[in-house]
């Protein structure tokens, strides 16, 4: 009887693929023909909220990487799949619910008072309360992460798009022309106009501010943060970073068309910014963050039990003193 219960335990606590070698359990397929008839029926049910937005990531630079966001997070299930078979399956009807009651108010809000951003957020929440309602809390837990992620690919509402933008446009001129003097430039600014050699005009306009290159930065730097094995404040201080790499990195563009501007023309500048340039400026911004990456890891000691093992003077141990006792 003492076997029996030892092996109870054993597949209790190996989880819900302990069925067998190879061989899906009964209640993951069950989760699995659940949850494809509620994405068929949630997809139903926002397809015009999902329509906007797929016109939107089509027609809007600014937020075009947002596109990736639901291919990435695919990807990331996919990763977790291991960890997803050894939790336990218990539905979390209350907290599910509430999270649902939550995402309906938001998109009640959004259709009566006409703000999109709220039907569009609570897409976002209608999914992470399906997931707690059917999989239950260890489920949730694991892919809480990856739910957070799916935020991001909603576009910024219309009022902090405006905060945003505006600052980063005057950001990106007084950068652009503090890099240009330091290159041995002439330069002038007025506004959100640069003057080089006092006869050609460079103005960057709302579309150059580098909202884009914010979001796309954003995205990735969520991605890195993920999947790199760091303790979650080093995650919070890379994620943080890709606002200021972003910036640093639409000066830079902004100065090197200037410089194309001087040295060529008109015409090689104009395409460098919108072609070239775009493409260099992502590869760039992730060096910078493995850059940044290994930087902390110099700089910053990691506390016991991170996962990160530090090889130090302080931790080994002191040789010992005491002279080695004699056999007899």
């Amino acid at each position: 009887m003492g076997r029996d219960t030892a092996n109870q335990n054993t597949r209790h606590t190996q989880g819900p693929w302990a069925h067998g070698e190879g061989r899906v359990p009964n209640s993951w397929l069950k989760l699995v023909a659940i949850m494809v008839v509620l994405v068929v029926v949630t997809g139903w049910s926002y397809w015009p909220t999902i329509g906007s937005l797929l016109k939107e990531w089509q027609q809007n630079d600014d937020y075009s990487a947002g596109q990736l966001v639901p291919l990435v997070a695919v990807f990331l299930l996919w990763r977790e799949r291991k960890a997803l078979g050894n939790c336990l399956l218990r539905p979390g009807w209350l907290w599910g619910t509430l999270l649902l009651v939550l995402a309906l108010a938001a998109r009640a809000y959004g259709l009566l008072f006409m703000f999109e951003s709220a039907e569009r957020y609570s897409l976002v929440l209608t999914v992470a309360g399906l997931v707690l309602v059917v999989a239950g809390w260890q489920v949730f837990w694991r892919v809480k992460w990856i739910l957070l992620f799916l935020f991001l690919m909603v576009p910024f509402p219309g009022r902090i798009h405006n905060l945003i933008s505006s600052p980063l446009q005057r950001i990106a001129t007084t950068g652009s022309v503090f890099l240009l003097e330091a290159l041995g430039v002439r330069v002038s600014q007025d506004g959100n106009v640069v003057t080089l050699n006092g006869t050609l005009p460079l103005a960057v306009a709302e579309a150059c501010s580098g909202l884009r290159m914010l979001t796309a930065f954003i995205i990735v730097a969520a991605f890195i943060a993920y999947m790199v094995n760091r303790p979650w404040p080093q995650k919070a201080i890379l994620l943080a970073s890709s606002v200021p790499v972003a910036v640093l990195c639409n000066i830079v563009r902004i100065s090197v068309t200037a410089v194309l501007m001087v040295a060529v023309n008109a015409d090689v500048a104009q395409k460098f910014f919108h072609d070239f340039a775009g493409l260099v400026m992502m590869p760039i911004a992730v060096l910078l963050m493995f850059a940044e990456i290994g930087l902390m890891d110099r700089v910053i000691i990691p506390e016991p039990g991170s996962g990160q093992q530090v090889v130090s003077a302080r931790t080994r141990p002191a040789p010992s003193t005491e002279s080695p006792q004699k056999r007899p």
